[in-house]
């Protein structure tokens, strides 16, 4: 047999489809004639340094495609009649090259510090549940989620937000508006008012418009949700931990006043938890839900700001007397986040990982949030002031000057530099124009003068 040429481990394509080309090369170049043996895929794996597995595939692959067929004890060969005019190689793209996105801009809003996620821990454990993977693990998933997923999440939600839960009453979710899918599926029907905060979380009202519920802002100010404007509803969601966007805290007043009005009208609390457990003034407060005596709120979390937004997974806890509507409502609606994901974040957050994850997340947004806010004032002190948040992943800056934040906005992503305006986040209520940054992936206050000279030429453009 001829010599192949060498096989190179940088190359695009796996070692197997390599060997594959090679000995296509050497048919069509006349090199291997029709008849002629082919090594033994053991010998060959000897002298290549090959896995016999490898050798195998690549075989395989030849076998099928008719360039090689076994002969019994005499071996295999080359087969008779092959096409001798090679096509052109077809290169199948890296792993990394599949997976291309938009570049990242400074101040991303709901990104976490992606440079601090301990990829080389999650990594490792990814590859223990990939191997650990048995026939069972391959089938349709439980769809109200992974066992040891919703025992974790219990687990935690005890631990770090005061909220008694068992496993039964948590369904896994692929997101916020997943979740809140369920929840309107379950409880709500056309026609039904909802009450929003205002301003309020982007997404949620064209979703709710979207599935015929009908939605009243309500006022938000220095304590959170203007309770006494409550009027008559089915529901209300709310964002108690950190108002988004304003990263108010619901004082306990309001928060028992709102509780009262759940049962007076027998009407529903969502609880939107989605960064709860950054707080940097003191400790994280509990969560609404851990007030609830009469299974009043449905608590809404997310693993998207704790630990990456690309894992699309949330999960939902729902009163323990509504478990076996969800739990039929969640045959047509839920089950589709990948249970290989779902068995590393169990993993994850079994082994201690997780928490140990937020507290470190805690400590480093503290610094990064005053490096950020100490860098933007040097550079836009006379322009902009930044409100006192206690928590929370985003700045908010005010403008000073009368002018359009929707405008600068803009101009700020036509510069590269991501920012939203404060205005576009309110329906009636009147706000003064200010942009939201995330300062989560502003490593240092140098990046953020650097971020706020280019703020400033474009306020003053």
């Amino acid at each position: 047999m001829p010599t192949l040429p060498p096989l190179d481990p940088n190359d695009a394509e796996p070692i197997y489809r390599q060997l594959y080309w090679r000995f296509r090369r050497s048919i069509a170049d006349g090199l291997l004639k029709p008849g002629e043996r082919v090594p033994a895929a053991r010998a060959l794996a000897k002298e290549l340094g090959l896995a016999r597995g490898t050798i195998d595939n690549a075989y395989a692959l030849l076998t099928a495609e008719g360039y090689i067929e076994p002969r019994g004890q005499a071996g295999t060969v080359v087969s008779h009649g092959v096409q001798t005019t090679l096509p052109t190689r077809v290169v199948i793209a890296p792993y990394h090259a599949a997976r291309q996105h938009a570049p990242l801009l400074p101040f991303q809003m709901g990104l976490p510090a992606l440079d601090a996620f301990p990829r080389k821990i999650w990594s490792k454990i990814a590859a223990r549940c990939v191997r650990a993977t048995q026939l069972a693990d391959m089938a349709n998933p439980p769809v109200q989620g992974l066992p040891a997923l919703r025992t974790a999440i219990a687990s935690y939600l005890q631990v770090a937000r005061g909220i008694h839960c068992a496993p039964e009453q948590i369904f896994v979710t692929s997101g916020y508006r997943n979740s809140l899918s369920l929840i309107t599926h379950a409880l709500l029907k056309p026609g039904d008012n909802v009450l929003v905060e205002d301003p309020g979380y982007l997404p949620t009202r064209p979703l709710l418009n979207h599935l015929h519920i009908q939605t009243q802002p309500v006022p938000v100010d220095h304590d959170g949700l203007c309770v006494q404007h409550l009027g008559d509803a089915r529901a209300v969601i709310v964002t108690p931990a950190h108002q988004s966007p304003l990263c108010v805290s619901l004082s306990l007043p309001r928060r028992l006043n709102l509780l009262e009005w759940a049962s007076r009208q027998q009407a529903w609390i969502i609880e939107d938890d989605y960064d709860g457990e950054y707080r940097y003034v003191s400790r994280p407060l509990p969560a609404l839900k851990s007030l609830d005596r009469e299974g009043r709120v449905l608590y809404a979390g997310t693993f998207s700001k704790v630990l990456f937004p690309g894992i699309r997974l949330a999960y939902l806890v729902v009163p323990a007397a509504q478990v076996a509507h969800f739990e039929q409502v969640s045959q047509t609606f839920l089950g589709n986040s990948p249970e290989l994901t779902q068995a590393i974040v169990a993993s994850f957050m079994a082994e201690g990982h997780f928490a140990r994850h937020i507290q470190r997340m805690r400590k480093l947004y503290g610094e990064r949030r005053e490096a950020t806010a100490n860098g933007l004032r040097k550079v836009l002190g006379e322009h902009i002031s930044i409100d006192a948040q206690p928590g929370g992943m985003h700045l908010i800056l005010r403008l000073k000057a009368a002018q359009s934040d929707r405008l600068l906005a803009e101009k700020l992503a036509a510069a590269g530099i991501y920012a939203e305006a404060l205005s576009g986040w309110s329906v009636n209520q009147q706000i003064s124009p200010g942009l939201l940054l995330g300062f989560a992936n502003i490593d240092s206050q140098a990046r953020a003068e650097a971020l706020g000279q280019r703020i400033l030429e474009c306020l003053m453009a």
